[in-house]
This record gives C-alpha cells, sequence and structure tokens, in this order.
C-alpha cells in the first residue's frame, strides 16, 4: 500500500493488549503502510529504554517497572509478550530504523494519581495505573456517561461479543480476530483496525469514558503527543494504542482543552528500568497480571505459521510423555480430528483452545482432569521467565543481588522448586546465607521447606521461586543499603531498636545467626538482654527460648560465638522453671491448650540447650531443674489436666518415668471421682498430637486397658460432653494405628493374661528387661536385609556408612524390638 493511498491523517492501529492477532495485524499494518515514526501507548520516561528492546539479550516477556523514587513500594509494571502488538510494534520500529515513542500519561502522574487514589483524595476517580490485558476500559469505578451505576465495570469486548450472539468474549474474539489470519494475511491490513475502531466509536457514544474517569486525562494527554509528533513527521505515522481509545484520538479537541484535563495533576519522582516477567504472572486477574487465561496458547498461535493444531497437540503429546503417561502418533492424529470436528459442530472457522482442551482431555488423558491441570499449568499457562540486559538500568543492591546469583548459580525461576543445601559445603553455605538475609529484607525469594533435608543442622530445604513482584520488593529493600549485607545489617539493627516483645528479639536474633550478620548481633543482643530482664510472663519468655536454642544450635555450625546467647538462653529457662507451674494453674481450655505448646516448645528447646550452657554451682543441670518441673505438674491436681497428662508423656518418653508410674498417674486420672472432662484432657495431653502416641497405646496393653475400661465407665449424660476431646485425640493417629486398637480392644485382654486394673500393675505391657527369644526370633531377617549371609556383605569397594560391626548392628536392632514382655 502506498502512502498516497492511504487516507489522510495517522494510522490508528487499535489493538487488545497482548492478543496475538492482533500482534500479527500491527506487523502487517506497519510493513505495508511503513511510517516514519511509531507511537506507542505507554510511559514516555520509557523511551530512553526501548533501544534495549533490540538487545540479543532481551527476551520476552518482559515489563517496564516505574516506583516511586521516595517510596519504591509505589510502583506500576506495563508488561510486554512476544505475542503483545506494542512489542511486535517496538522491534518492528528498532530494526528499521524508524524512531519510536510512547505516549500514555507519565507514570510520573500515575503513580501520584494511584497514591492521592489510596488516600481518597484522587480528583479523577480512578487511580489504576493502566497494564490490563484486554482493550482498556474495563475495572470501572465511578458513573460513566449513559447512567452506568457506580461501581459497573464496562468490558468492550464482553459488550460485542453479547451483541453478536456469543456468551464468551474469548470466544468470540478467537473467531473474529485471532483465527481471521490462520490461513493467510488479510487483502487490506487496515481493514481490521477500521472495524473494530468502528464499533469502539459506537461502544463510547452509549458507554462514554466506560466508567474509566481517569482516561479522559490519560487520552488528552495522548492527544497533546500526537499532535507534535505530526508537526514533526507529519501524518505518516502510527500509533498503537488499546482499541478503546482510538475514538478519543480522533476525536476534535482543542489544545487548550486537552492542557486544562491535564491542569494540577500530582507528580512524583519515577524510575524505569525493564524487568523480566513470566507467562504465569501474565495469566493473573489480581496485582500486577494482565488477566491473561492462556499466554501459553497466545505465544503458540503466534510463533506457529502453520498446522497450529496439529503443531499443539504434538507439543501435549511431548509433555506427557515426559510425565511417562502413554501417549502415542495415533493419540495425536485422533485429537487433531477431534477438535475439528468440535468446531464444525459448533460454528466456529477453526478449532478453539476449549476444542483443542476438551479433545486433549477425551483422547490423552482418559477423560481425567489430573493430567489436564498438568498441561493448563506448563503449556497453556506456561512457565517463560523473561530476560534483560545487565545494561538495563537497575538500583544498585539489585545489581548486587544479581552479582551474588550468578556468582552462587542460583538463577531465578518462575518454576517452583526444590534446593537441598548441605552447609558443610562453602558454596551452599553461601547460598543459605544470601537467602536469609533476603528474607530479612522482606524479598520473600525462598522460603524454608520441611523436608529430609530439615532433620540435622548441617542440611537446610528451601523452596525456590522468583515472581515479577520481588523487583519491587528489591528497590523498597535498596533504601536499607547498597548491598545485600549491608542492607540486611542496617534492617535488623533497626528492627532490633524498634521491638517490643521478646519473641521478635528471640527470632530476630536467629535470623541474624543464620544470615551472618556479625555487625548486627550487638544491636541485637542489646536489645535481647533489655527485654529479657523487663519481661516477667511466664508464656512470652517460653514462647522467646525455642528461637534462643535454635540460635545456639546454628552457631555451632556457623562457628559463630555464641556465648552471650547462651547465657541469656539459661537465664530464661531457669526463670520459667521458676515460673511454669503457678501458671499452669486455673487455666480454661483454650488457655491450657495454648500452654501446653508452649511446654512442648520449652521442652524442645531445653533439649537443644543441654550440653550449650553451664550447669549451676551445686551441680544440678538445666536438664534436671526441667525434669523436675514436669515431675511437679504431672504430680499436682490443680495443673489443668491436659498439661498434666503431657508433663507424664515427656518424662516417659525421657526415660524419667518408670511405666508403673505412668500407669498409676493414668490410673489416678481416670478413677471413678475424676469429672469425665478432666480425663479426656488428661488423655489428650497423655496419647494426643504426639509422635508415637498411638504405638504406646498399641504396645502397652496396661495403658489401654486403663482407657478402655474409663471409657466403657464413663456415664451416658457427660458421654457426649468428652466424645469431641476423644475424637480430636485419636483422630490424629494414622489408619493403620486406629484399626490395630480397634482389633485390641475388640480382642480384649491377651489370652491367659491378667486383666488392667486401675493400679496397671497385672496387666502385661512394657517388660522390666528384654525378652530374648522374642528378639532372636528377627535375627535371621536382619542378617539377610544386612546383607551376612549366603557370603554377601558391604561392597569390598565402597565406604560401610555405619562403622561398626554387623554382629553389633544386629544386636542394636534386637534391643527395641525384645523390650515388650
Amino acid at each position: 500500500m502506498t502512502r498516497a493511498a492511504r487516507s489522510a491523517g495517522p494510522l490508528l492501529l487499535g489493538v487488545r493488549h497482548h492478543g496475538p492477532g492482533s500482534a500479527r495485524a500491527v506487523r502487517a499494518a506497519l510493513e505495508a503502510a511503513r511510517p516514519q515514526a511509531v507511537l506507542i501507548e505507554g510511559p514516555p520516561e520509557g523511551d530512553a529504554l526501548l533501544p534495549l528492546a533490540a538487545d540479543e539479550q532481551m527476551r520476552p516477556p518482559v515489563a517496564l517497572l516505574a516506583h516511586a523514587v521516595d517510596d519504591p513500594g509505589q510502583a506500576a509494571f506495563w508488561p510486554l509478550a512476544a505475542f503483545s502488538p506494542e512489542w511486535v510494534a517496538i522491534r518492528w520500529a528498532l530494526a528499521h530504523d524508524v524512531p519510536v515513542r510512547f505516549i500514555d500519561l507519565p507514570a510520573a502522574n500515575s503513580l501520584a494519581m494511584a497514591q492521592a487514589a489510596e488516600r481518597g483524595t484522587d480528583r479523577h476517580g480512578d487511580g489504576e495505573v493502566d497494564g490490563n490485558g484486554g482493550v482498556d476500559g474495563d475495572g470501572a469505578r465511578e458513573p460513566a456517561a449513559g447512567g452506568l451505576p457506580a461501581h459497573a465495570p464496562i468490558d468492550p469486548i464482553g459488550v460485542l461479543a453479547e451483541a453478536a450472539g456469543y456468551d464468551d468474549p474469548e470466544r468470540w474474539w478467537e473467531d473474529v480476530v485471532e483465527h481471521r489470519t490462520q490461513g493467510g494475511e488479510a487483502v487490506d491490513p487496515r481493514a481490521p483496525f477500521a472495524a473494530l475502531a468502528e464499533a469502539m466509536t459506537a461502544l463510547r457514544e452509549v458507554y462514554g469514558d466506560g466508567g474509566h474517569p481517569r482516561d479522559t486525562v490519560r487520552e488528552a494527554y495522548m492527544r497533546i503527543q500526537l499532535r507534535k509528533t505530526v508537526k514533526e513527521f507529519g501524518d505518516d505515522i502510527a500509533v498503537v494504542c488499546g482499541a478503546w481509545h482510538v475514538p478519543a484520538l480522533v476525536s476534535r479537541t482543542t489544545l487548550a482543552a486537552d492542557r486544562a484535563l491535564l491542569k494540577g495533576l500530582p507528580k512524583v519522582k519515577a524510575e524505569l528500568t525493564w524487568v523480566p516477567w513470566s507467562h504465569r504472572r501474565l495469566a493473573r486477574h489480581s496485582g500486577y497480571g494482565a488477566g491473561i487465561d492462556s499466554p501459553g496458547w497466545y505465544g503458540h498461535l503466534f510463533e506457529t505459521a502453520d498446522r497450529p493444531i496439529e503443531r499443539w497437540m504434538t507439543k501435549v503429546a511431548g509433555l506427557l510423555r515426559d510425565e511417562d503417561r502413554f501417549v502415542s502418533s495415533a493419540h495425536v492424529i485422533e485429537a487433531v480430528r477431534l477438535a475439528e470436528t468440535l468446531a464444525a459442530m459448533r460454528g466456529r472457522p477453526l478449532a478453539g483452545l476449549s476444542e483443542t482442551t476438551d479433545a486433549i482431555r477425551a483422547v490423552m488423558c482418559e477423560g481425567s482432569d489430573v493430567p489436564l491441570a498438568l498441561v493448563q499449568d506448563r503449556l497453556i499457562v506456561g512457565e517463560t521467565l523473561g530476560e534483560v540486559p545487565d545494561t538495563a538500568p537497575a538500583v544498585p543492591l539489585q545489581r548486587d543481588l544479581t552479582r551474588q546469583q550468578r556468582a552462587l548459580r542460583l538463577k531465578p525461576e518462575a518454576l517452583e522448586r526444590e534446593l537441598e543445601l548441605d552447609l558443610r559445603k562453602d558454596t551452599d553455605a553461601a547460598r543459605s546465607r544470601l537467602l536469609h538475609r533476603l528474607r530479612i529484607l522482606a524479598v520473600g525469594w525462598g522460603e524454608p521447606a520441611a523436608g529430609r533435608a530439615s532433620t540435622g543442622t548441617f542440611r537446610e530445604s528451601w523452596r525456590l521461586r522468583w515472581e515479577p513482584e520481588l523487583y519491587v520488593r528489591v528497590a523498597e529493600a535498596g533504601t536499607w543499603g547498597t548491598t545485600v549485607l549491608s542492607a540486611a545489617t542496617a534492617k535488623a539493627e533497626t528492627q532490633a531498636a524498634q521491638a517490643t516483645a521478646l519473641a521478635e528479639v528471640t527470632a530476630l536474633a536467629e535470623h541474624c545467626l543464620l544470615a551472618e550478620l556479625p555487625d548486627a548481633l550487638p544491636a541485637v543482643m542489646r536489645a535481647l538482654a533489655d527485654r529479657a530482664a523487663l519481661d516477667a510472663d511466664v508464656g512470652r519468655l517460653a514462647d522467646a527460648l525455642p528461637a534462643l536454642a535454635r540460635t545456639l544450635r546454628y552457631g555451632d555450625v556457623r562457628s559463630t560465638d555464641t556465648a552471650a546467647l547462651g547465657e541469656v538462653a539459661a537465664g530464661l529457662a531457669e526463670r520459667i522453671c521458676v515460673g511454669l507451674p503457678p501458671a499452669c494453674t486455673g487455666l480454661d481450655a483454650d488457655g491450657a491448650a495454648e500452654l501446653r505448646r508452649r511446654v512442648d516448645g520449652v521442652h524442645t528447646a531445653i533439649g537443644l540447650l543441654t550440653g550449650a550452657v553451664r550447669a549451676d554451682a551445686d551441680g544440678a543441670g538445666l536438664r534436671e531443674r526441667w525434669t523436675a518441673v514436669l515431675h511437679k505438674l504431672a504430680a499436682r491436681d490443680t495443673v489443668a489436666g491436659v498439661i498434666r497428662g503431657r508433663a507424664a508423656r515427656l518424662l516417659l518418653d525421657e526415660g524419667r518415668l518408670a511405666e508403673d508410674d505412668a500407669a498409676r498417674l493414668m490410673g489416678l486420672a481416670l478413677s471413678p471421682g475424676t469429672p469425665p472432662a478432666d480425663a479426656a484432657a488428661w488423655i489428650e495431653g497423655f496419647v494426643g498430637g504426639a509422635a508415637g502416641g498411638g504405638m504406646l497405646l498399641v504396645h502397652d496393653e496396661r495403658l489401654l486397658g486403663l482407657v478402655d475400661a474409663w471409657l466403657t465407665g464413663v456415664p451416658s449424660g457427660t458421654f457426649a460432653d468428652v466424645l469431641p476431646l476423644l475424637r480430636r485425640t485419636f483422630s490424629v493417629y494414622e489408619a493403620g494405628v486406629r484399626r490395630t486398637l480397634g482389633e485390641l480392644v475388640r480382642r480384649g485382654p491377651s489370652a491367659g493374661g491378667p486383666t488392667a486394673t486401675a493400679t496397671g500393675t497385672t496387666a502385661p505391657g512394657f517388660g522390666p528387661g528384654l525378652d530374648g527369644a522374642r528378639a532372636d526370633a528377627v535375627v535371621p531377617v536382619l542378617r539377610l536385609l544386612l546383607g551376612l549371609d549366603a557370603g554377601t556383605g558391604p561392597d569390598p569397594g565402597g565406604v560401610d556408612p555405619d562403622n561398626r560391626d554387623p554382629d553389633e548392628r544386629v544386636e542394636n536392632v534386637k534391643e527395641p524390638l525384645g523390650a515388650t514382655g
């Protein structure tokens, strides 16, 4: 098409953001028109960043990030995918050496208007920063022309689809736009834009600004920039913007009227840069998402020149095969046929996403939505994470983080993954420090994960996932320092000075030690000593002690001097031992449950502290003091039942309470004179919610007999009151344990054995010593498992991981197996 053949005026290309059909049409129109300049909807501060789009390291999806210099948390994104019309226009202009500029309202104004909206002082009504995935004009908040009710959103695509008789806007858009050029390019590249502009003009005549008062301001700025460009290049320019704005750009207004709309706009100092984006983020409808449900599918349509359905089915087959599902070429052929048949039955020009998805579910997934969810996540949405060149502007903290990520080979990825660290290795230890420092800075790239690696102090397990919003968090954290270390140190010192609760300071001390912030520890230790000296509440002391104990343990791993922490921890433990027994009396059910949780935490903490703190002058160590406290709690009738039961169980597990004494305490707690609710609470504390609680009843028939005898003797009038407690207690047991307990109760006492009594001394259970005959019965199986028979043994070329004599290992396994009578 020659320039003379075009009608007068700039070439207005109204598009749907992130639409592959629009992107193809824009490319065709630009190739045909060859304009002298290209204008694009976007913040004009980003003009200086546009040349980076031609860099070989720049790989979409990417986004323009704008943030207020004084408040980095006030930010906005303008995401662009490979199939975004704006991205296609930018790349075309750079490839043809044509000037390209952004013409939307400056980010400095948009961010300030968003701040004003949060404060309720935005005179333009809508404080949102644009960047949605439609043609603009959705998400209204104010009454619009034509009498629309307040908060009524206007979705232009939805209105047009409804007028065309479609109940699904996406399906209508696919039929009239995305599938329009599948068989070849349109004869007139401007035709689709003219049709869409005509439709949008009709909509705006009815709906006005569509409920977006701020659009009038944005469009006034765009008209001013359009006038300036026309003066410079003439009418031979192209404008790529949301189709919703096209009628406003051709409307006849005066320059003075447009400037009047812009007068008095709030403004902040803003900085812009390119940041990587992800398909997963494009698919989100909230936050900074673009609301594109299927970016992976759209990317496939844009990149695939021919046979898109066949190639899509091949991708799906490859994914399912990688997941060990049987998918043959016949499945692919049949799925393509079914998708095309469904499209014909539904009156569609070509098979769309709904038809291909239905075909995949029926043919490749055998009707199951489970493998289909994998296709949705991996292909329809996709896992693509963009890249930006090193020359893109960034805050100093971001540059330091990027440098460390490369040095430690920790590549940011959009897909969540597990990372196992061995802290004895220098690289893994450095990775751990980086991740812990980022957590202090509220940059949630990694979260500690429970797993096999978390069972010891030399290993850590992390769950990593990089989200584009983390670039904003890094910019916010940049106010604390220019490197990750200095920023984390400064923030930790400030948090220590501002903390009001003891638990906050102890948790901070733990984080500082994990992050290896030696310069911050003195300030944290001073705050810890001050809060510990002033806090007399036993509950808060109990909440603080576990973090300190973990800190001491991690200090051993990281070779950090924790002597001062040890003194504070010992002091806290002593105060807890003195104040805990009185605090366990006069509690309601919720208070007792909370204190029971704290007792568990203190017990675990003192186990970690044993050997890390000194014994006192009279030789009674911390462990002995805590054992004495547990004995007091288990024996006092005034202590809540759940705490008494828990104390008895902890003593039994530690070997500080004989089995006969445990049975005696249970017999007393379940005696007829004890209220049923108190007895049920004791049972909950003794065998509920604890590891091995069910197995204890399985292997000790004395205790099981006591529980059974008490339960059958509960009066019918009070049975309904204790039933919820009992259900809560036994519901945490594994199904196999519950089944075994049921069989034991149905069977009754052991054949020929005496029945359990209130004293618990006559029923069979744990014996006082080993049963040699029972232990010897397992020896042949153990020898077979250990490879000690038939001339087998440890690999001569390997290393025995146990470093013990095989017979010694057998004896060690026999001992617990023979410990029951």
